[in-house]
């Protein structure tokens, strides 16, 4: 039996969820990829709180920007955002997507703005 795309996807989300969390000290950066937009979320799993969220809608896009360079310029207005709660490293969830594309843009733009994970 073949598995579908989500299927394949929702797996290897509970593999990477199962030993990554997010603490008050070393939130976890969530990101979600639809077809259109990219959104991330800054979690705090002890406490069951999301401290803040950015959505590529908010961002306006540049002539001729492609989607890959739109998602780093998006990772380095999170880490704006990120530091606004005093917040210096992180853990990446990349929510079973591969670490290629729109998701390794959006993290190099997190290393830009001078977080680690």
């Amino acid at each position: 039996m073949t598995k579908t795309r989500r299927e394949k996807r929702n797996r290897r989300k509970l593999h990477i969820r199962k030993n990554i969390e997010g603490t008050s000290e070393k939130p976890r950066v969530s990101i979600y990829k639809s077809n259109r937009y990219l959104f991330a979320q800054l979690v705090n799993d002890e406490e069951m709180k999301v401290c803040c969220g950015l959505s590529e809608k908010v961002i306006k896009p540049e002539k001729d920007e492609k989607p890959v360079d739109r998602a780093e310029r998006m990772g380095v207005e999170f880490g704006k955002l990120i530091k606004k709660n005093k917040v210096e490293t992180l853990v990446f969830d990349r929510a079973g997507y591969k670490y290629h594309g729109r998701i390794k843009a959006f993290a190099e733009g997190l290393r830009k703005s001078g977080f680690k994970f």
